[in-house]
């Protein structure tokens, strides 16, 4: 190699050095490289972990590529608990109020948090989850909200109105500032009568205070009681009935970020094979949008809503239907998908929706019995969910199960993200297997 050739090279590596020991341009590089990348690189240096876990740069990431999220486990709620009276079923002491199913290291660390700190006793039972953090509480007057990457605890000051019946909702904010600020509310549930207004409560993590609203709507409805709101770009969709004797099922869509305290009212779609449905929930498409699923005995059905034809929002009119429509997506005979998926074992129970995965049009969560299952929609394969807890103590029959995903991010005070890996087990069709999701 000559001297001037030499040279060259020495200006290129000093040229490299300048540009990867600059903030802006090591941004710009990071920026361009897929998340898994990003993780690894947190290694390289002090700094580089500095730059990574900076909240600007993650939100600049966020805005760029797809938010990711790491499955830890499943929560279970068994409805028998809730707001029982004096003489009714007590939770036996073998069976812990706060019950997590894992399916990772990650969600192994959070159970033994729970269970080693003595949380338990105080979080109560699990309410929701919402950006990786935990509400909890009993009914109906004791709250709390856990981050489980900080270990802090913050117990709500209590509500002041009494409801007997109630549903709830739980707001959080990408914290990107690592400020944490979430929202939670409740709402009565008059059960014997159908009326136009809902009286709710809303607390705030910015004054840390309960404010009571009454929201109203130009019909009749009543909320279901004992559920929970799924909270899409900072909308409530709360499941509602209509009408005495032709019951219609429906939404009440409540957006807090208007100002407007009105409920507008969102028929649910009909099904044809899962028209005497048992199970129903809903989710976050890819595309943003609310996704509806029901399961019956035959199969499942699933729809996904429309956009908003009009500039001006029906929640902030006078309406009492949104004019949104649904649009169907997919329907499935779970005889058909058994066959699809020969390598199973017939399963003895019958198959049910559990739940959407965030963000994802593709999967969705089934049980059987004590199996969950995660099935490829478009092929209809199927992946045994590998957990670790006492599934024989829960009554799946009378239980809510409630997968929990965290934003898989490293932050300043977890620093090395752990690989929220699964072991998937050997289907035997693996060419056909689709690209399964390695949380």
């Amino acid at each position: 190699m000559s001297r001037q050739e030499k040279k060259k090279e020495k200006m290129l590596e000093s040229d490299v050095h300048a540009a990867l020991t600059c903030d802006d341009i090591l941004n710009e590089i990071l920026l361009r490289l897929p998340e898994k990348f990003v993780f690894r690189l947190i290694l390289v240096s002090k700094r580089w972990l500095r730059v990574i876990c900076s909240s600007s740069f993650r939100s600049d990431y966020h805005v760029r590529w797809r938010v990711n999220f790491h499955l830890l486990g499943f929560f279970v709620c068994n409805q028998l608990y809730l707001c029982r009276p004096k003489d009714g079923m007590r939770r036996p002491k073998s069976e812990p109020a706060l019950q997590l199913l894992t399916a990772c290291e990650e969600g192994d660390d959070v159970c033994n948090d729970l269970m080693s700190s003595g949380n338990c006793k105080q979080l109560g039972y699990f309410i929701d989850s919402a950006n990786g953090l935990l509400l909890c509480g009993r009914h109906p007057l004791t709250y709390s909200v856990w981050n489980p990457i900080s270990k802090v605890l913050f117990q709500l000051p209590e509500p002041q109105r009494f409801y007997k019946r109630l549903c709830m909702a739980f707001i959080a904010e990408d914290y990107f500032n690592d400020i944490l600020h979430y929202k939670v509310i409740r709402a009565n549930c008059e059960c014997k009568r159908e009326v136009n207004t809902v009286s709710i409560e809303t607390f705030s993590s910015v004054t840390g205070t309960w404010k009571h609203f009454t929201l109203t709507c130009s019909s009749n409805f009543s909320l279901r009681p004992w559920t929970v709101a799924t909270v899409i770009n900072g909308v409530v969709y709360w499941y509602a009935t209509q009408g005495k004797i032709a019951i219609k099922e429906s939404l009440a869509i409540y957006d807090p970020r208007v100002g407007n305290t009105r409920i507008v009212l969102l028929k649910l779609p009909d099904g044809k094979i899962s028209q005497d449905y048992d199970e129903f929930v809903l989710g976050e498409s890819s595309d943003g949008l609310l996704q509806y699923g029901q399961s019956s005995k035959s199969g499942m059905e699933i729809w996904v809503l429309e956009k908003e034809q009009d500039s001006i929002s029906s929640i902030t009119t006078s309406n009492a239907q949104s004019n949104r429509k649904w649009k169907f997506r997919y329907r499935l005979s779970f005889k058909s998908m058994w066959k699809k998926n020969p390598s199973f074992c017939r399963q003895t129970k019958e198959v049910q929706i559990l739940s959407f995965l965030p963000q994802n049009s593709e999967y969705v969560f089934i049980r059987s019995g004590q199996n969950i299952l995660l099935l490829h929609i478009e092929s209809q394969m199927l992946k045994v969910i590998r957990y670790h807890g006492p599934s024989s103590l829960i009554q799946w029959d009378f239980s809510k199960v409630v997968p929990y995903f965290r934003p898989s991010w490293p932050r300043s005070s977890l620093c090395h993200e752990k690989a929220a890996t699964s072991a998937w087990p050997s289907s035997g069709h693996e060419t056909a297997a689709p690209a399964w999701p390695s949380w």
